[in-house]
């Protein structure tokens, strides 16, 4: 499929470039406290593989997701070993999250073994149409394996970061008695620790959001083509936004895997709101269609935004609606082939 090789680059080169800087972090640590980096090196990747070991189950316990009956929902299933089918890949388990919340998310170790997990508040606030926009978007996480290269590449950051606190809070509590003795060069060793490590942590998680937003971007794309109604996902993605908006619930911690960031969507919601009266043309107190059109366009233009969505983990969702209105507008005219999938983004 053209330019999924780019994703696959994408991910290859953020996988590589976070190695480097781990690394190179790892190397002045250990130069600070004249330690061996192997022992670093090991306790790097003894960590990673806990996280990829741990994670699914925590996923499962955080959400407090059930696995559905054979039978239970007799279209969810169908629909989804449908869209499987087109895909080219092994229906995922399907699990029902009890959450008010429209949301969905996919996880697990492997592609075959992926769990795909949707909220009550999905299906009832979605019709047939949008939740199947939304079931192939996360199948199209599933076929580009992106679960499991955010669960093994964010766990750099964490690591970075626990690093970081942990440091810090021994050059606090630790850094009088060791000046005492030592002449300060535990101490002053230690708070270079932290500052390095503290640094560490934001370029890498900029480089792992990077990556999360680009993602996105891709299962939309995949979801327009395995549908062949962008429709369907924009409609979805319109109401997931909303409806995040308004939820009370505080944000997630797994929410880098959901099709919406609640934190994300109460953000660009009040936003819109905010500047209303600019977007409002005809002055009648209520956004149409055209209206909303112009300020997404805006919005996803602003420098403000986009500085503001660096740490994001999804892209803001008027950018991901514009994205498949160019797909939509490019079916309508008769060029789009299979072998464009990936074109506009």
């Amino acid at each position: 499929m053209a330019r999924l090789a780019q994703l696959k680059l994408s991910m290859t080169f953020a996988m590589l470039l976070v190695a480097i800087i781990f690394s190179t972090f790892l190397g002045i640590i250990m130069a600070l406290f004249r330690l061996s980096l192997i022992y670093a090196v090991f306790g790097t990747i003894i960590f990673i593989m806990i996280q990829y070991l741990i994670g699914p189950e925590i996923v499962r316990w955080s959400t407090g997701l059930r696995y559905l009956r054979q039978g239970e929902n007799p279209w969810l299933e169908a629909t989804v070993k449908d869209l499987a089918q087109k895909s080219g890949i092994p229906p995922p388990h399907l699990a029902i999250v009890p959450d008010p919340t429209p949301n969905a998310f996919v996880f697990g170790r492997s592609a075959g073994g992926a769990t795909l997990a949707v909220h009550e508040g999905l299906l009832k606030d979605l019709d047939q149409a949008e939740i199947r926009g939304v079931i192939a978007h996360e199948l199209g996480h599933v076929k580009h394996r992106d679960f499991m290269v955010m669960t093994a590449l964010s766990a750099l950051p964490l690591l970075a970061y626990l690093i970081a606190r942990g440091t810090f809070e021994a050059a606090r509590f630790g850094g009088v008695r060791a000046r005492k003795k030592e002449g300060g060069g535990v101490g002053a060793a230690l708070l270079a620790a932290a500052l390095i490590s503290y640094v560490v942590y934001i370029v890498s998680l900029l480089c792992v959001m990077k990556l999360s937003r680009l993602r996105e971007h891709y299962a939309d794309a995949y979801s327009a083509y395995v549908t062949e109604s962008p429709h369907e996902l924009e409609s979805a993605l319109t109401k997931i936004t909303y409806g995040l908006s308004l939820a009370p619930t505080p944000t997630h911690g797994a929410r880098a895997l959901f099709i919406g960031d609640p934190a994300l969507a109460k953000q660009e919601c009040q936003g819109i709101i905010q500047r209303k009266t600019e977007y409002d043309l005809d002055k009648d107190g209520v956004l149409d269609e055209r209206e909303l059109e112009i300020a997404m366009e805006r919005e996803a233009k602003s420098t403000w935004t986009k500085i503001n969505t660096s740490f994001a983990t999804h892209p803001p969702t008027y950018k991901r609606i514009l994205l498949l209105r160019e797909i939509e507008n490019e079916m309508a005219s008769g060029k789009f082939s299979s072998s464009r999938i990936y074109a506009k983004i």
